[in-house]
């Protein structure tokens, strides 16, 4: 049902994200921290993104909305007490608040609490759905303080589960603004009706591959049997030899290409890096063959 053996073959179906509420919540002091230089115009994001979409369905495409997807998730009790649990935190959040924080959120309908977990929510809006928890943690922070920040960069879907012919990677995350996006995906991919019948692989499992981080902008499907990933600033070495592990084990892949790539912003992903050919955007690449080559002999296709 779903596999993805190129960059550019036909497309079928996609997940989008539509931007709102943590679009809305991004501001010139937190827009550093969640990895944007700038805050954004939403209207005019939102008109540019439906407009896409159109494009696509026009085109034949299916178009699924993350939002949506995330929400039906989260009318699952073990995929919300999953998310919840993963969430609420007592090293980030405070071990006397954790409980009370997650009472809170789980008495939203779905709908509401998908918004919350993508949109972010304040001390003052906690405040409005429960009593105030007996915490040194929650009670410092300022009424508009962000008990959960917002996910802006959910508008890159890619990032975060990356299909990679018959299966997909739910990537950890390298930056923490982005790291609960990864508990979202797992819970979906585990869950959500479209996917639980399963009938593909998941060649790594989000925060299990943990330290090792590697991000959906760097990972390129060359066909073929061939993967291209861009060792970044976001993806390390140990993650791509875990991921070319899996792609062997399950003969989905036979050579992965490894492009050493600048660590710095302006190169954040293989993706973006490639669009300006005249810039330095590699140094040297290995190649993972999918099996050893005897001594003297050439890895086969790399």
């Amino acid at each position: 049902m779903f596999h993805v053996d190129s960059e550019v073959g036909r497309l079928r179906q996609v997940i989008l994200h539509r931007p709102d509420l943590e679009l809305k919540r991004l501001t010139p002091d937190n827009a550093a921290s969640l990895l944007f230089d700038d805050v954004l115009w939403v209207a005019e994001a939102q008109a540019e993104h439906d407009a896409f979409a159109a494009a696509l369905r026009d085109h034949g495409v299916r178009v699924h909305y993350y939002g949506e997807l995330f929400a039906q998730t989260l009318e699952i009790s073990e995929a919300r007490a999953y998310v919840l649990d993963h969430v609420f935190d007592p090293r980030l959040h405070g071990p006397l608040a954790v409980e009370a924080l997650r009472g809170a959120m789980d008495g939203l309908t779905a709908a509401e609490l998908a918004q919350f977990l993508i949109g972010g929510i304040t001390k003052r809006e906690i405040l409005e759905l429960g009593p105030e928890p007996k915490s040194i943690a929650f009670h410092s922070l300022d009424p508009d303080g962000f008990v959960l920040a917002p996910l802006p960069n959910l508008l890159y879907q890619r990032d975060t589960s990356s299909w990679i012919y018959g299966g997909v990677s739910v990537n950890a995350m390298r930056r923490r603004a982005r790291m609960r996006e990864t508990v979202s995906d797992e819970a979906m991919y585990r869950w959500h009706p479209m996917f639980a019948p399963g009938g593909f692989e998941i060649w790594l499992h989000g925060a299990d591959a943990e330290p090792a981080t590697i991000e959906g902008g760097d990972i390129l499907v060359l066909g073929g049997g061939a993967v291209l990933v861009g060792m970044s600033e976001r993806t390390q070495p140990q993650a791509i030899e875990m991921l070319a592990h899996r792609l062997f084990s399950a003969s989905a892949a036979d050579r992965v290409v490894a492009i050493d790539m600048p660590k710095t912003r302006a190169f954040m992903h293989l993706d973006t890096g490639r669009g300006n050919s005249r810039s330095p955007t590699t140094r040297r690449r290995t190649c993972i063959p999918r099996s050893r080559p005897r001594s003297g002999a050439a890895a086969s296709g790399c």
